[in-house]
Parts: C-alpha cells; structure tokens; sequence
C-alpha cells in the first residue's frame, strides 16, 4: 500500500479508537485528568490517545475498560484494528516511555534533539524529509513533537542530558531566522532545572558516537532502555547488554565534549553574530 494511503489510515484508526476513549470517559462524567489518575498514567497520555495522536497500547486498553465499566469494549477496538492501521510498535513504546521517563540522555550530530526544537524549526526538518510529507502529515507530526516537550516542564521534570555536534550548531536549517530563533530556545533551554546541554566539538581525534545518534532512558522502576534512528528504520532497546554499549558510549561522549558550561557561551556568541 502506497505510504501516504497507509499514514491516512492509521490516523483514521487511531482518530476512531480515541473517540471512544473520550465518548466512554465523558459517559462515566470523568475529565482527562480523573481517568489518567485513576489508570495512574499521565494526563497528556489520555489527551494524545483521545486526540488520534497516540496508539491505544493493548494493556491501557484493558485497564481504561476496568475503570470506565466498558465490559472490554476498548480492548475488542484495539485487538481489532487492521494490523496494517498501528504504529509500529517501537515508536508507540518509545513515546510512552519517554513521557515518563525519569532521566533522559540523548545524542545527536544531524539535527537538534526533538525535545529541544522549536515549532519552526521542527516544521523545516520534517519538510527535508525525501520521499516529502504531505502538508497534513507535517502538521500533525510538528504537534505531536512540541506537545511531547511539556515533560521538560514539570514540576519535577526528568533529569535531562543532551549531547550535540558542532556542526548541528552551524547548519541555517530552515532559514537563518529559524535557526537563530532555535539557538535562542538552546540558549534557554541550558538553563532548565536538571538540564545540561553539552556540543561536541570540531577537531576532535577520537570520537565515541561515529556510528550515529541514539537516547538512553531510565524508567520510574529503574529499567534502562535505549533509541536509535537509521535512514530506513528505527530502534527500540530492550537488552540490558545493548543498552549497556550505548551508555558506555554515552558515559564516554560525555568526557569528550565541552564541559556544560561551555555551551553557554558558545551560544551566546553565535547569537551575537546573528
């Protein structure tokens, strides 16, 4: 199936299945925020599943069925959609996961970590895409990256790590307004309670992430998991063995990068040259 024809189906999939949610929870005289606490998820978790923005994981499904008295109408809608209609299931993982994630260190050489771009530019890295999104597939993945940026923003927020290339730093990705409006939000966003921002600097002779990015995450129950992004697929880590490679890269990465405060600076002068 052509890929746009499949992307309008999962949004149609998911779109129906979270209005159920929303139909079920409003019948029950639940808000949002009620039926996250009483299924002990997060709140922006039932507002993304209602809104067609995250795939309804079979296991949520059947607690939401227990809470909302539905008799495993919920579980029946999930188990019934086309295979063909989900989210691939690292993707739907990894967004779970990093919503309630507890510490987050993530890598990057091409482009700003997602959770650290703006609006702007996250709308000109999705429109570099090859095969080119549509302008409806643009919009909704531009919502879903932003939205996904409120957890830098709790009251207690995830410690966050974040490891950038140089050269990311030098690219006009977009225009030269977006991207000094980016550096701005880096600027900003290095000074975020339990945030540290390191670059990696040009003219290194040894370097522990040549074979590209990856984020390491820490559950609320202290399991370690890992992703990774390829140009034709990505990677959700589970085994304690390959995600204990990556944090070795991790841990060396950071020693070879510019101290936490150096980026502050450096920032600073690049803005200055806008």
């Amino acid at each position: 199936m052509h890929t746009r024809k499949r992307q309008r189906k999962n949004a149609s999939a998911m779109k129906l299945v979270g209005a159920l949610v929303a139909l079920f929870r409003e019948a029950a005289g639940l808000t949002q925020r009620q039926l996250a606490e009483r299924a002990r998820v997060h709140t922006e978790t039932i507002a993304s599943v209602e809104q067609g923005r995250r795939l309804l994981k079979p296991d949520l499904a059947v607690l939401l069925d227990q809470v909302l008295f539905t008799k495993g109408a919920l579980e029946t809608a999930v188990d019934n959609m086309p295979e063909i209609d989900r989210y691939p299931t690292w993707a739907a993982a990894f967004i779970d996961q990093e919503q309630e994630a507890i510490a987050i260190s993530w890598y990057e050489n091409q482009v700003v970590p997602g959770l650290l771009q703006t609006e702007n530019y996250a709308r000109a890295v999705f429109r570099s895409r090859v095969p080119a999104f549509s302008e409806e597939e643009i919009n909704t993945r531009v919502s879903g990256r932003i939205e996904r940026q409120q957890i830098l923003h709790l009251k207690v927020p995830p410690t966050c790590s974040f490891l950038i290339g140089e050269g990311v730093l030098k690219d006009r990705l977009g225009s030269p307004a977006v991207f000094a409006e980016q550096l701005r939000q880096l600027r900003e966003s290095a000074d975020l309670p339990g945030l540290t921002l390191q670059i990696m600097p040009f003219g290194r002779t040894t370097h522990a992430g040549l074979d590209g990015p990856f984020v390491l995450l820490e559950t609320p129950d202290h399991q370690h998991l890992a992703y990774a992004e390829t140009q034709r697929g990505s990677l959700f880590v589970e085994d304690p063995d390959e995600v204990s490679i990556l944090a070795r890269k991790y841990a060396m990465l950071r020693t070879q990068a510019l101290n936490p405060e150096e980026p502050k600076g450096l920032l600073d002068r690049l803005l200055g040259e806008q």
